[in-house]
């Protein structure tokens, strides 16, 4: 159902708004860990090792798609907000022309490096081919996630987070099922868990469309939407091209980091998979909860409503405790017990080295936390500029810190682990600057702008 996010207490409109995405990334993380998990405990740590050897590149595909699915949901919920459907029909058809494009580009870039790729991190010979049959697979099936994500993006612009989780319920389990069948019935080991992904992404991706389309057609609009438009064009990568280089730079920081763990062997790459994988989990959630407050800021500045984007946040900073809050408890007092999802191995390096990043990362998921829900009002507000200054911040700092802890100073894997929450901190400090004391004339401006029509309006009256 469509929904106006700029009416109705901020408080419950958010909360309402972001229980089904809660859902919806609960289940997504679940499709994304099923071969993590299966992996590790239905094979063993090498199949681990080569799953999580080719995850820092196929999240550099998976930043494009987010990236793509922040941005087109940030024009279309500015149009939706103004009441301009025609225009929002002509932003959808855009971006779904451009992404098909797009995908095919990137699908053959990817098969052509993807060698290439997998030896500059220093993929572990042990796990080589695995993990390319597994990388190769994925891109095969990039353009689905490119359709489903910009899908979902354009539904949440609508106000819509309900559509969504339940593509993703059956997609989910969908995948887990398949992962069982081929892995364990068929015996088709991590390739198995590639060609389950595969299918199960393309169904989604083919369905999500067809609804979006059939929802479409009733909007309606005051003409004739044309196809393709250049100037919606231009001013949706004004918006994605930034959220696919913010993904992007944290995937491209992954990558230099994985590099450096690989060299220290295939134990501790397992156990950095799975614990990477929880970590992932969890901010996958935040940062799908606070971009809701990017659609939500973009719908009330169109509505001209910008006295209500404060209350939003402080609405989203509520939702966000209610997760991290458990999470960073479980993840510090119960590690073992976490990790176990995806090894056997209970008393061994992997284990350890698990043990030791989330013990290291887990106590700061509150800072990030913020940066996220500073970097989501940035956004919707189309302040792209200081959006990109935090995102490099994180990257430059975290990756910097990892060689310098690591190979210069001898800290090995501990220095590695240090370098996040040291990124973090010195990232959300600089996006809280932005945020609130960078560019605030803009909603003044707009605030000011509104009260001087209403007073007006009063005179005329």
């Amino acid at each position: 159902m469509v929904k106006d996010l700029s009416v109705g207490n901020p408080f419950k409109v958010l909360w309402l708004y972001s229980l089904p995405l809660i859902g919806s990334v609960v289940f997504q993380q679940m499709y994304n860990m099923a071969d993590t998990v299966i992996a590790g405990r239905a094979i063993d740590d090498y199949a681990l090792a080569a799953v999580g050897a080719s995850y820092p590149i196929t999240m550099i595909f998976m930043a494009v798609a987010l990236g793509c699915n922040l941005g087109c949901s940030v024009i279309v919920s500015r149009f939706f907000g103004q009441k301009h459907m025609t225009e929002v029909r002509e932003s959808v058809s855009t971006i779904l022309i451009a992404v098909a494009v797009l995908g095919a580009v990137m699908t053959g870039a990817g098969i052509g490096l993807g060698d290439a790729l997998m030896r500059l991190v220093d993929t572990p010979e042990t796990v080589f081919a695995d993990a390319l049959a597994y990388l190769y697979i994925y891109i095969g099936g990039f353009l689905f996630v490119l359709i489903y994500n910009v899908c979902t993006g354009i539904y949440t612009a609508l106000g819509d987070s309900m559509t969504p989780f339940w593509f993703l319920v059956a997609s989910s389990l969908g995948n887990i099922g398949l992962d069982l069948l081929f892995v364990l019935a068929f015996g088709m080991g991590v390739a198995g868990l590639a060609w389950a992904t595969f299918i199960c992404q393309g169904i989604a991706a083919a369905l999500c469309l067809l609804a979006l389309m059939l929802r479409l057609r009733r909007l309606g609009g005051e003409r004739k939407p044309k196809a393709f438009s250049f100037a919606l064009l231009k001013s949706m990568c004004a918006v994605a091209v930034p959220s696919i280089l913010q993904q992007s730079f944290i995937s491209v920081g992954n990558l230099f980091i994985q590099a450096l763990v690989n060299g220290h062997g295939e134990l501790v790459l397992a156990g950095y998979t799975a614990a990477v994988k929880l970590n992932t989990f969890l901010l996958t959630t935040l940062t799908t909860v606070t971009g809701a407050l990017s659609s939500y800021t973009a719908q009330n500045l169109g509505a001209q409503k910008p006295e209500r984007v404060r209350t939003g946040l402080l609405a989203c900073c509520s939702i966000c405790g209610a997760l991290l809050v458990p999470f960073s408890v479980f993840y510090l007092a119960f590690p073992q017990a976490a990790l176990l999802l995806f090894t056997q191995d209970v008393t061994g390096g992997a284990m350890a080295t698990g043990v030791r990043f989330l013990h290291m990362v887990a106590p700061f998921y509150a800072v990030v936390a913020v940066k996220l829900l500073f970097d989501s009002v940035l956004r919707g507000s189309e302040r792209m500029v200081p959006f990109m200054i935090t995102t490099l911040s994180d990257l430059v700092i975290r990756v910097a810190l990892c060689f310098v802890f690591d190979p210069l100073l001898g800290m090995g894997e501990t220095g590695l682990w240090l370098s996040w929450p040291i990124g973090w901190t010195a990232a959300t400090i600089l996006s809280a600057v932005l945020c609130l004391f960078v560019g605030k004339k803009r909603l003044i401006t707009l605030s000011a702008g509104k009260k001087k029509a209403q007073d007006g309006q009063r005179k005329q009256i």
